[in-house]
């Protein structure tokens, strides 16, 4: 049941029309008063149907004014043509204005032919052409007689009734009545709200998607969790344009109808459709059929409420062109999965009330006014920001709080609904829960329980180690009972959060250890200090916000054979400053052997880090124990071997232990801010280890490269902030050359900020590295053997910006390598300490990284001058020599254009993109035949980018924008504004480079 968003009376008034009568009968009185149409109005009367007859009305000329307002108020007009009917200027005048009103007013006509044939009234006939030819006569008719003739024709043209001489009057008056009285109730407005709020802006959104004048059939979804507003929001917008269609139906809560059978809602819709003996289906594919034969040339609009399978859908809406042009479906559902999969044109979130809207709701439910009593003003507060926007919360809550006078009972009510969810609330959410499968049912209450707000790596971790499906998360977005935030965090209302640990506390009421789940500081004090565990509990997760104990025992997890999950984590700084942690004890002798996840923060006992048994855990897939200032060393690991995971990070270790034998399911090994000075080799026994990180380790001095021998799978190494690193890898005893598997990834290496590094040595297999902050480096032996070696491989993204002694080296280097080639005796730059021209350094360190450029793309940005031009070997260039105040004319955009012969070899050639500028916070775009390549962000300092892009790299994402093989490739560099949003004239150089022959390049 979604109740009030605040649906709209007052925004449907302004949209709808007020009718003072059902129905308007047309008709002249000495024909049919007293028998047929007389007769038809006591059958109308009695059924209820107010409907305007002109007995009481002295019959003059012309019309009156009285009698045109009748006509516009009236919902539908019956017209009684007889033979004389034309001969009547009154009637004549009537019918004219009724059909101004269908056009302006969407009102519904149906002409009864009352023994005249049709086509006299179409074509104007005898006595009904005898009655306008005697009209004509009098010179004030003269203007109306066109009006009068086509609103003849256009009534004969629509459907109604025929009664000739001798026909069953009685039967027709029947048939006439059944009719208006299902249109009547098809045209009544839905009741909304009794208290709406905050809808008309939902309603203009909704009514912008539908466009209700487009030509084609649309379909647009409303989306959200239960009680958000859904159903109130389709209401509103229901009333306010059904008028305009010819015909429309609400089908009601789908969800629940469809469990007896689709087929009841197959004829439900089809008797709206249908207004004269509608068909009786059987079947869903008979109803399909009739759907199908009987929407395609109408324009309908059509509501499916609460709809929650793609089935539902398919039955009752299969496609838009099942639909009459203009035709428009609105379908309320928990499950975008549906709307998608069903292609809707356009969905809609539906989403909470703001503060402002929220409060004037529940005033209206609480204290029957749109204003809070003073005295109750904090205390409506509170509720309202625990209602968290959502309307049936705030409806249920103010309605029940309404009958409390007393701030007391306000207070005692407060603190019930935050312990025990009101049950009419729980029981609209939990329809959500109750449709998900068995599996994803574990995950919703995980998160509910456990990991709301965690990030979704970590959650997805914590699932796949319970053997729970991480396409759970995608599940659960679908139906909106989580949300993915854009920093990756896990987002859950809080209702329903409240509606999860519900689910689980009703599971064994008045028995905490038998639940399968516990979070509560409380109750997990409770049943791990007095033993009052069970194999009922799959999870314990304590983030406790304040400083708090949990006395351990050696009984305290002796029964709980199934436990999966022990987490306990401090979620202030307050708490993870107390002294002592959270746990304490004499010591734990048992750990059950089902545990898979085993984190713990700020262990700080002595007795509970010694005695720390994983014998026999051959579950246990991951050890976080974080910021244990009494774990000195670590604890012997060798019954786990199912272990993927180890995060020590932040604990006091100076040595890691000795691995004896191989390792292989440890993936993951965190060992970020310990005191570790050197890792042993025997680390090169995990070998199934694919990250390691080392970062803030102060005191870590060697990295012995010979682990690196046994770690074949590592991709990521991180030594961020190791200070005391000056040489990586260090140079091992003598060893075998490494042999490495051809299909291993290059390795990740992040030395960032390790300010005295001054040497990246050999390494036994291919790496990355990112060098910001090295400002020491001096030498790194993979990109001084560039040009030495053809087969050596560039890296995908390098950052030397920091790294000016390395760049000078390099350049030096590069010249000493030609000069060798030259076979000169001596290099000009032979000594380390000569320094070299901004233009030689410059020219070298573009022909090193040039060497490098193979069949992969890289980038590479390092220290450069604006003030010096590019070679004059470059394929392309442009220079500006100065920096040009801003008020001056500039230009911001280069372009150049590199033609390529026929039948050129694709693979033997690249793209060199170079700029060379001071960038004062100015962003850089770069374009290839119009389509961007780089979005480069602006610095304070002068730099060197180059971006290498193979030639047939470029063609492939060419081809991706439908573009075939150019035989030229237009380069434009385009800057913008900088961070102030003044524009800038940059001094620099701007190029592109065609780098066809390697070993010309380095001549």
């Amino acid at each position: 049941m979604d109740l009030s968003l605040g649906a709209s009376s007052s925004s449907s008034s302004s949209s709808t029309h007020s009718f003072t009568h059902d129905v308007f009968l047309s008709f002249r009185g000495a024909d049919t008063r007293n028998n047929f149409t007389g007769h038809l109005y006591s059958n109308l009367d009695n059924k209820g149907i107010k409907t305007f007859i002109d007995n009481d009305l002295t019959r003059g000329e012309d019309i009156t004014e009285g009698l045109l307002e009748v006509i516009e108020g009236s919902r539908i007009s019956i017209v009684v043509f007889s033979a004389k009917y034309a001969s009547s200027k009154w009637c004549l005048d009537e019918l004219v204005k009724i059909f101004q009103c269908k056009e302006s007013k969407q009102q519904i006509v149906y002409p009864i032919f009352y023994k005249v044939d049709p086509s006299e009234i179409r074509y104007q006939k005898g006595q009904v052409g005898d009655g306008i030819a005697h009209l004509s006569k009098y010179e004030d008719n003269l203007t109306k007689v066109g009006s009068w003739k086509a609103a003849l024709t256009q009534a004969a043209t629509l459907s109604g009734w025929h009664i000739s001489d001798g026909g069953h009057e009685a039967n027709v008056i029947d048939e006439i009545v059944k009719v208006i009285s299902t249109k009547i109730m098809k045209c009544t407005l839905l009741d909304v709200a009794t208290h709406p709020v905050g809808i008309e802006s939902h309603v203009e959104d909704i009514l912008e998607l539908l466009n209700v004048e487009q030509g084609d059939p649309h379909m647009v979804g409303l989306w959200g969790i239960g009680g958000i507003g859904k159903t109130t929001l389709a209401k509103a917008v229901y009333n306010s344009i059904s008028h305009k269609f010819e015909h429309s139906c609400f089908l009601k809560i789908v969800k629940e109808k469809s469990h007896g059978g689709l087929v009841e809602l197959q004829n439900n819709f089809l008797s709206k459709i249908i207004e004269r003996n509608p068909p009786n289906v059987t079947n869903v594919d008979e109803g399909i059929t009739a759907l199908k034969k009987n929407l395609r040339q109408k324009r309908v609009l059509l509501v499916l409420d609460d709809v929650d399978s793609l089935d539902q859908l398919k039955k009752l809406a299969g496609r838009c062109d099942w639909f009459g042009p203009k035709s428009r479906i609105i379908i309320t559902t928990r499950d975008t999965n549906c709307l998608r999969a069903h292609e809707v044109n356009s969905i809609y979130e539906v989403k909470e009330l703001n503060h402002q809207e929220a409060s004037k709701l529940f005033n209206f439910n609480a204290f029957k006014r749109n204003i809070c009593l003073h005295d109750f003003f904090e205390l409506a507060n509170e509720v309202i920001r625990y209602a968290k926007g959502i309307p049936l919360v705030l409806e249920v809550l103010g309605a029940d709080l309404c009958c409390k006078e007393d701030k007391d009972e306000w207070k005692e009510a407060l603190e019930y609904y935050k312990r025990y969810p009101n049950q009419e609330i729980q029981k609209t959410l939990q329809r959500s829960y109750e449709a998900l499968h068995d599996r994803v049912k574990e995950v919703f209450l995980h998160i509910a329980c456990f990991f709301k707000g965690d990030k979704q790596s970590y959650v997805i971790n914590a699932l796949e180690i319970c053997d729970l499906p991480k396409n759970a998360l995608k599940v659960l977005v679908e139906k909106a009972l989580i949300k993915i935030e854009k920093d990756n965090s896990i987002w859950m209302h809080d209702h329903l959060e409240d509606m999860g640990k519900e689910i689980v506390r009703q599971e064994f009421p008045d028995e905490k250890g038998k639940r399968s789940r516990l979070w509560l500081y409380e109750d997990v004090c409770e049943v791990l200090e007095e033993n009052k565990g069970t194999d009922k509990i799959k999870g314990i997760v304590v983030r406790c916000a304040y400083p708090q104990k949990i006395c351990l025992n050696g009984g305290s997890f002796t029964n709980l054979k199934n436990l999966q999950i022990f987490i306990v984590r401090a979620t202030t700084t307050d708490c993870r400053l107390s002294t002592g942690g959270m746990l304490y004890g004499e010591g734990v002798h048992y750990l059950p052997n089902h545990l898979r996840v085993l984190h713990l923060i700020e262990l700080r006992s002595v007795q509970l880090v010694e005695r720390l048994n994983f014998k026999d855990m051959r579950y246990l897939k991951s050890i976080q124990l974080w910021n244990c200032r009494d774990l000195t060393r670590i604890p012997d690991l060798s019954g786990l071997t199912s272990l993927e995971t180890l995060d020590l990070s932040d604990c006091p270790l100076e040595f890691f232990p000795e691995i004896e034998g191989h390792m292989k399911s440890l993936n993951r090994l965190v060992l970020d801010f310990t005191d570790i000075k050197e890792l042993p080799c025997s680390v090169g026994n995990l070998t199934g280890l694919k990250s390691l990180s080392l970062s803030h380790c102060y005191n870590l001095t060697n990295v012995p490269s010979s682990i690196f021998y046994g770690l074949q799978r590592l991709e990521d190494l991180d030594l961020r902030w190791c200070r005391d690193l000056v040489t990586f890898p260090a140079k091992s005893e003598s060893l075998p050359p490494p042999v490495f598997s051809t299909t291993l990834t290059r390795l990740q290496v992040d030395l960032r900020n390790c300010d005295r590094l001054e040497e990246i040595s050999e390494f036994p297999r291919e790496i990355a590295c990112r060098l910001e902050g090295c400002e020491s480096l001096e030498r790194v032996s993979y990109l001084s053997k560039n040009l030495e070696s053809k087969d050596s491989k560039m890296f995908g993204r390098l950052d030397l910006t920091s790294c000016q002694r390395l760049c000078d080296n390099l350049a030096r280097g590069v010249v000493f390598h030609l000069a060798k080639k030259r076979k000169m005796t001596s290099s000009p730059f032979a000594g380390t300490k000569e320094l070299m021209g901004e233009a030689d350094k410059l020219a070298a360190l573009l022909t090193l990284f040039f060497s490098g450029a193979k069949s992969e793309e890289f980038q590479v940005k390092f220290p450069g001058s604006a003030l010096i031009p590019f070679p004059n070997w470059f394929t392309c260039r442009r220079f500006q020599a100065k920096f040009m105040p801003s008020r001056e004319l500039i230009t911001r955009e280069h372009e150049f254009c590199i033609e390529i012969p026929q039948n050129s070899n694709w693979y033997s050639k690249g793209l060199a993109l170079c700029i060379q500028s001071w960038f004062p916070a100015v962003p850089y775009s770069v374009f290839i035949n119009g389509v961007k390549f780089d979005e480069i962000s602006g610095t304070w300092r002068e730099i060197l980018w180059v971006h290498y892009i193979p030639l047939v790299t470029v063609i492939r994402r060419l081809s991706g924008c439908g573009m075939p093989p150019p035989d030229m490739f237009r380069v434009m560099f385009r800057f913008g504004n900088n961070s102030k949003g003044s524009i800038m004239t940059l001094a620099g150089s701007w190029g592109v480079h065609l780098i066809e022959d390697l070993e010309e390049e380095s001549r």
